[in-house]
């Protein structure tokens, strides 16, 4: 987990500590620790603790939003920081339009993946 910086923090406009997505998701906060191990989460150090910290819009309702994990996947294969998945997915894509986050979170997930298969070319 990195700590980021204000440029990143700013790009996201709410965040969720790893107790809010286990409430969220009815899970145990060790299920929310192993989805970040696992890739499918990002998560981040931030604020006065440095305590773990998830952008709010990868969660959808009691879910993880649909697509991010592949998204996740493909942007790390393509050598992308924790950071850079980060800005990348909250930085405006006028060819989308909106963010990729926001295209996730509007089942457009084909059209991220592709942008993001893109990155690798």
């Amino acid at each position: 987990m990195t700590e980021i910086d204000a440029k990143i923090d700013a790009l996201v406009p709410a965040w969720l500590t790893l107790p809010d997505i286990a409430e969220q998701l009815g899970v145990e906060v060790t299920r929310v620790r192993q989805l970040v191990k696992e890739g499918q989460l990002i998560a981040v150090r931030r604020g006065e603790n440095k305590a773990l910290h998830v952008p709010a819009a990868f969660i959808d309702g009691d879910k993880v939003t649909k697509g991010l994990s592949g998204t996740l996947t493909l942007l790390r294969d393509d050598g992308f920081t924790v950071e850079e998945m980060i800005e990348w997915l909250f930085t405006p894509d006028p060819t989308l339009p909106g963010t990729p986050a926001q295209a996730l979170s509007e089942n457009r997930g084909t059209e991220v993946k592709r942008r993001a298969q893109a990155l690798a070319v």
